[in-house]
């Protein structure tokens, strides 16, 4: 092929060019595309100001989030002269995008730092919040920095949206660099290396347990782990204080409803106001204080108070005051540890895997409470009645108490015991169980890693775990931007590796 000769494609792109550039001059993006802008960080980096003329450097754009709120969870940012400061990103194609969506009134856009925008537009506030001194309340919410992205990006914005744009369309592109070398992998490559990942958080999870065990014994861990995975997110801290604190609280309560009732009083979750609207609530209430007012002065002293607790963007089901019943009646049965240890003991024929849906079954029938007298029938305290019970713990959550608490728990007692026949058990199970419910961490790594239109789902616990694996140990990791991340390079060695003949 003769390169100098006259080239079709060459004389078409430039001519198109040209079309778009006089198509830009009044030329609106989608907002997804300028999620996709930021995602990539497509910016002049070493040039970036606020509308309001502060210097500005990105040092990790954040997350895509698909839940409500922010468009972008965890992006650290640096505002000339201050400390980098980690919080959201929201995205608009205007400033007044801020107060038309009702951002500046909803609790979840409370930590965004920046608020990126098409063009600036009016000259917003240069702060969300003023002081008031002398006051111990902030002010209402103003308009954070704005960042007009128009001003800097690396290409015009008709390349950019011809860079992003695929088949999939741009949502696709919010997915990060490793996402083309993943999809290369054959799908038990990819089995592979996800249950490599999986291997490796695993055992940190385990031995962060034996670190524990050390200090407080087997079942001390055992607790401080399960009340962790109760807390979730929102309130892992004071379901913490409650497990470390456990031996003192649960000394002499005889039965499930005063282990209740202290347990309560010990979080400070127990309401002062006994004027309810639902009489079966103010009678509960009255029983749980009757008990609570003679054991409270001893206790005091680690009693948390209820400013602690989290109640914003929890599910009923998951309020801290449910969970927290739960618990009582694990302590107040006194004999999970020994339920547990004969959950585990190997199958009479090794050969035969155990049925993964058998497994969590008989998981599920451990920790469920057949029926509580109060919150089997309340969301919350001030929740009218339920006309049918609802259970206190799905067979969703069970899988969270697995592969995050209860199998790495008898993992490492079993390898600290050298009990091989045990140890293989507990792998066994872990890699056959199946797959939970995708948390907001787990639908990030899909996205990031592969691509939200991707056909191949992840199958099974194991697999998921070693995506969010993955995600910690390099998203979160990176240099801010997926350009800088040795991932793919990884992922592509894996595919050579796995291909390669046997020698």
């Amino acid at each position: 092929m003769n390169l100098n000769a006259d080239n079709f494609y060459a004389r078409w792109r430039e001519k198109q060019r040209a079309v778009d550039a006089l198509r830009e001059q009044n030329f609106v993006p989608a907002e997804k595309l300028l999620q996709a802008v930021w995602q990539h960080q497509r910016l002049r980096r070493d040039q970036l100001r606020t509308a309001d003329g502060r210097v500005l450097r990105v040092l990790h754009p954040g997350f895509a989030s698909a839940e409500g709120g922010p468009d972008f969870r965890g992006a650290v940012l640096q505002f000339a002269g201050e400390k980098p400061v980690s919080g959201d990103v929201e995205i608009d194609l205007q400033p007044g995008g801020w107060r038309a969506h009702g951002h500046d009134r909803n609790p979840n856009f409370n930590n965004v730092l920046l608020h990126v925008v098409w063009d600036a537009g009016a000259q917003v506030s240069t702060s969300r919040i003023e002081n008031n001194p002398g006051k111990l309340e902030r002010a209402p919410k103003l308009e954070p920095p704005a960042l007009p992205l128009e001003n800097f990006l690396d290409a015009s914005i008709a390349e950019l949206a011809l860079a992003l744009e695929n088949e999939s369309g741009l949502p696709e592109n919010l997915r990060g660099q490793c996402a083309a070398p993943l999809r290369e992998l054959s799908a038990a490559g990819l089995a592979e290396l996800l249950h490599a990942a999986a291997r490796v958080r695993f055992e940190n999870k385990a031995g962060a347990m034996l670190a524990r065990a050390r200090q407080g014994g087997w079942e001390q861990a055992l607790w401080e782990n399960l009340f962790h995975a109760l807390g979730y997110k929102h309130n892992v801290w004071p379901m913490q204080h409650l497990a470390e604190t456990k031996s003192r609280w649960t000394r002499d309560a005889d039965s499930a409803f005063a282990m209740q009732a202290r347990l309560l009083g010990v979080s400070g979750l127990l309401p002062d106001d006994l004027t309810r609207a639902q009489k079966t609530s103010d009678t509960f209430l009255r029983r749980a204080w009757d008990v609570w007012w003679r054991d409270r002065d001893e206790f005091s002293d680690c009693a948390l108070p209820r400013s602690v607790w989290k109640f914003h963007g929890l599910r009923p089901a998951n309020h801290p005051q449910r969970r927290l019943a739960l618990a009582a009646h694990w302590l107040a049965a006194k004999n999970l540890t020994a339920k547990i240890e004969d959950w585990i003991a190997p199958a009479k024929t090794p050969a035969d895997p155990p049925n993964p849906v058998r497994l969590v079954e008989s998981l599920h029938k451990i920790f469920q409470v057949e029926r509580d007298e109060f919150w089997s029938w309340h969301w919350t305290f001030k929740s009218a009645r339920m006309p049918k019970p609802q259970p206190l713990l799905g067979e969703a959550r069970v899988t969270d108490l697995a592969v995050n608490v209860i199998l790495p728990w008898l993992w490492i007692r079993a390898k600290e015991g050298g009990n091989e026949k045990i140890l293989r058990e507990v792998e066994r199970r872990f890699f056959i169980w199946p797959a939970a419910e995708d948390n907001s961490v787990l639908k990030l790594a899909r996205q990031r890693l592969l691509g939200v239109a991707a056909a191949r789902t992840l199958k099974g616990a194991a697999q998921q775990q070693g995506l969010m694996q993955i995600v910690r140990d390099f998203c979160e990791h990176s240099n801010a931007v997926c350009a800088d991340c040795r991932f793919p390079e990884l992922v592509r060695s894996w595919r050579v590796s796995a291909t390669a003949p046997a020698t």
